[in-house]
Protein backbone atom coordinates (compact mmCIF):
# COMPACT_ATOMS: atom_id res chain seq x y z
CA UNK A 1 0.00 0.00 0.00
CA UNK A 2 2.46 2.80 -0.87
CA UNK A 3 0.15 4.54 -3.54
CA UNK A 4 -2.40 6.16 -2.22
CA UNK A 5 -5.57 4.98 -2.54
CA UNK A 6 -8.91 6.44 -3.59
CA UNK A 7 -11.26 7.98 -1.64
CA UNK A 8 -13.92 7.55 -3.99
CA UNK A 9 -12.86 3.39 -3.78
CA UNK A 10 -12.72 3.84 0.09
CA UNK A 11 -16.40 5.49 0.13
CA UNK A 12 -17.73 2.47 -1.99
CA UNK A 13 -16.64 -0.22 -0.39
CA UNK A 14 -17.51 1.07 3.23
CA UNK A 15 -21.19 1.63 1.58
CA UNK A 16 -21.21 -2.29 0.91
CA UNK A 17 -20.24 -2.12 -3.02
CA UNK A 18 -18.02 -5.95 -3.28
CA UNK A 19 -16.26 -4.89 -6.22
CA UNK A 20 -14.68 -1.87 -4.32
CA UNK A 21 -13.98 -3.71 -1.34
CA UNK A 22 -12.43 -6.45 -3.34
CA UNK A 23 -10.19 -3.72 -4.89
CA UNK A 24 -9.27 -2.46 -1.27
CA UNK A 25 -8.43 -5.80 0.20
CA UNK A 26 -6.26 -6.22 -3.24
CA UNK A 27 -4.69 -2.67 -2.54
CA UNK A 28 -3.78 -3.12 1.05
CA UNK A 29 -3.05 -7.08 2.14
CA UNK A 30 0.20 -7.06 0.55
CA UNK A 31 1.64 -4.72 2.82
CA UNK A 32 -0.26 -6.43 5.59
CA UNK A 33 1.02 -9.78 4.43
CA UNK A 34 4.83 -8.02 4.95
CA UNK A 35 3.83 -6.01 8.06
CA UNK A 36 2.69 -9.57 10.13
CA UNK A 37 5.61 -11.41 8.63
CA UNK A 38 7.79 -8.75 10.11
CA UNK A 39 6.22 -7.95 12.98
CA UNK A 40 5.70 -12.37 13.75
CA UNK A 41 8.48 -13.97 12.23
CA UNK A 42 8.48 -17.20 11.10
CA UNK A 43 7.04 -20.34 12.99
CA UNK A 44 8.65 -23.91 12.49
CA UNK A 45 10.06 -22.21 8.95
CA UNK A 46 7.18 -20.64 7.74
CA UNK A 47 4.92 -17.90 7.60
CA UNK A 48 1.37 -19.18 8.14
CA UNK A 49 0.53 -17.88 11.62
CA UNK A 50 1.72 -14.60 10.15
CA UNK A 51 -0.51 -14.92 6.84
CA UNK A 52 -3.25 -15.81 9.24
CA UNK A 53 -2.86 -12.46 11.40
CA UNK A 54 -2.90 -11.03 8.00
CA UNK A 55 -5.85 -12.63 6.69
CA UNK A 56 -7.79 -11.55 10.49
CA UNK A 57 -6.81 -7.99 9.92
CA UNK A 58 -8.55 -7.91 6.29
CA UNK A 59 -11.36 -9.10 7.55
CA UNK A 60 -11.40 -6.80 10.60
CA UNK A 61 -10.65 -4.00 7.97
CA UNK A 62 -13.79 -5.24 6.17
CA UNK A 63 -16.24 -5.39 9.45
CA UNK A 64 -14.72 -1.76 10.55
CA UNK A 65 -15.05 -0.24 6.93
CA UNK A 66 -18.59 1.12 7.88
CA UNK A 67 -17.50 3.24 10.45
CA UNK A 68 -14.78 4.88 8.87
CA UNK A 69 -14.65 8.29 8.05
CA UNK A 70 -11.70 10.80 6.29
CA UNK A 71 -10.62 12.50 8.91
CA UNK A 72 -7.89 14.27 6.80
CA UNK A 73 -5.00 10.89 7.63
CA UNK A 74 -4.08 8.79 5.31
CA UNK A 75 -6.20 5.75 5.05
CA UNK A 76 -3.67 3.43 6.00
CA UNK A 77 -3.48 5.15 8.97
CA UNK A 78 -7.25 2.93 9.85
CA UNK A 79 -5.61 0.35 8.39
CA UNK A 80 -2.44 0.11 10.18
CA UNK A 81 -4.16 0.86 13.51
CA UNK A 82 -6.08 -2.26 13.40
CA UNK A 83 -3.18 -4.63 12.59
CA UNK A 84 -1.23 -2.68 15.35
CA UNK A 85 -3.77 -4.42 17.70
CA UNK A 86 -4.16 -8.12 15.91
CA UNK A 87 -0.91 -8.24 15.84
CA UNK A 88 -0.62 -7.40 19.47
CA UNK A 89 -3.23 -10.04 20.44
CA UNK A 90 -1.75 -12.82 18.00
CA UNK A 91 2.21 -12.04 20.11
CA UNK A 92 -0.02 -12.32 23.32
CA UNK A 93 -2.10 -15.53 22.46
CA UNK A 94 1.77 -16.84 20.71
CA UNK A 95 3.17 -16.00 24.36
CA UNK A 96 0.45 -18.19 26.63
CA UNK A 97 0.64 -20.93 24.12
CA UNK A 98 4.02 -21.51 24.55
CA UNK A 99 3.52 -21.54 28.61
CA UNK A 100 1.11 -23.73 28.12
CA UNK A 101 1.53 -26.36 25.79
CA UNK A 102 4.69 -27.94 23.90
CA UNK A 103 4.04 -28.40 19.89
CA UNK A 104 4.77 -31.82 18.25
CA UNK A 105 6.39 -31.75 14.63
CA UNK A 106 3.97 -33.93 12.93
CA UNK A 107 6.34 -33.14 9.65
CA UNK A 108 8.95 -36.04 10.56
CA UNK A 109 6.46 -38.26 8.77
CA UNK A 110 6.77 -36.52 5.83
CA UNK A 111 9.42 -35.65 3.24
CA UNK A 112 9.20 -31.75 3.11
CA UNK A 113 9.05 -30.35 0.12
CA UNK A 114 11.22 -26.89 1.62
CA UNK A 115 14.38 -26.10 1.52
CA UNK A 116 16.79 -28.05 2.94
CA UNK A 117 17.65 -28.68 6.46
CA UNK A 118 20.97 -26.18 6.02
CA UNK A 119 19.10 -23.41 4.08
CA UNK A 120 16.22 -23.57 7.08
CA UNK A 121 18.55 -23.70 9.52
CA UNK A 122 20.57 -20.21 8.19
CA UNK A 123 17.35 -19.03 7.00
CA UNK A 124 15.97 -19.18 10.89
CA UNK A 125 19.41 -18.15 12.04
CA UNK A 126 19.31 -15.06 10.31
CA UNK A 127 15.73 -14.02 10.81
CA UNK A 128 16.40 -14.74 14.97
CA UNK A 129 19.54 -12.51 14.35
CA UNK A 130 17.44 -10.11 12.88
CA UNK A 131 14.53 -10.27 15.15
CA UNK A 132 17.14 -9.86 18.36
CA UNK A 133 18.47 -6.80 16.75
CA UNK A 134 15.26 -4.83 16.04
CA UNK A 135 14.07 -6.19 19.48
CA UNK A 136 16.60 -3.74 20.68
CA UNK A 137 15.42 -0.86 19.08
CA UNK A 138 13.28 1.37 21.05
CA UNK A 139 9.74 0.62 20.30
CA UNK A 140 8.59 3.99 18.12
CA UNK A 141 12.23 3.05 16.14
CA UNK A 142 10.89 -0.24 15.41
CA UNK A 143 7.88 0.30 14.49
CA UNK A 144 8.94 2.83 11.78
CA UNK A 145 11.56 0.68 10.91
CA UNK A 146 8.86 -2.00 10.46
CA UNK A 147 6.17 -0.12 8.56
CA UNK A 148 8.82 1.88 6.20
CA UNK A 149 11.02 -0.59 5.00
CA UNK A 150 9.08 -4.11 5.59
CA UNK A 151 6.13 -3.08 4.74
CA UNK A 152 7.43 0.03 1.99
CA UNK A 153 4.84 2.61 3.27
CA UNK A 154 5.92 6.46 2.95
CA UNK A 155 6.76 8.81 5.21
CA UNK A 156 3.77 10.78 5.38
CA UNK A 157 1.66 7.39 5.61
CA UNK A 158 3.86 5.99 8.78
CA UNK A 159 3.55 9.53 10.26
CA UNK A 160 -0.16 9.18 10.56
CA UNK A 161 0.06 5.85 12.26
CA UNK A 162 2.68 6.80 14.89
CA UNK A 163 1.61 10.12 15.17
CA UNK A 164 4.22 12.03 14.02
CA UNK A 165 5.39 14.55 10.65
CA UNK A 166 6.67 12.97 7.95
CA UNK A 167 10.60 14.83 8.57
CA UNK A 168 10.16 13.19 12.59
CA UNK A 169 9.74 10.04 10.84
CA UNK A 170 12.41 10.24 8.39
CA UNK A 171 14.69 11.40 11.39
CA UNK A 172 13.42 8.29 13.37
CA UNK A 173 14.22 6.02 10.47
CA UNK A 174 17.71 6.96 9.91
CA UNK A 175 18.35 7.13 13.78
CA UNK A 176 17.18 3.79 13.82
CA UNK A 177 18.86 2.46 11.06
CA UNK A 178 22.22 3.99 12.07
CA UNK A 179 21.67 1.85 15.39
CA UNK A 180 21.05 -1.01 13.82
CA UNK A 181 24.25 -0.88 11.62
CA UNK A 182 26.40 -0.17 14.76
CA UNK A 183 24.39 -3.54 16.80
CA UNK A 184 25.25 -5.38 14.02
CA UNK A 185 28.69 -4.55 13.88
CA UNK A 186 28.86 -5.03 17.67
CA UNK A 187 27.82 -8.55 17.21
CA UNK A 188 29.73 -9.49 14.44
CA UNK A 189 32.55 -8.44 16.33
CA UNK A 190 31.99 -10.35 19.74
CA UNK A 191 31.34 -13.59 17.11
CA UNK A 192 35.22 -12.62 15.73
CA UNK A 193 36.25 -12.38 19.61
Amino acid sequence: MTTTIEPELIRRAAEGDSRAMAALLTDVRPGLVRYCRARLGRIGGAYTTADDVAQEICLAVLRALPRYRDQGTPFSAFVYAIAGHKVADAQRAAARAAAVTATVDASLDTPAAEPGPEQQAVATDLARRLSVLLDRLPDAQREIVLLRVAVGLTAEEVGAIVGMSAAAVRVAQSRALARLRTLAGDTLDEVAA
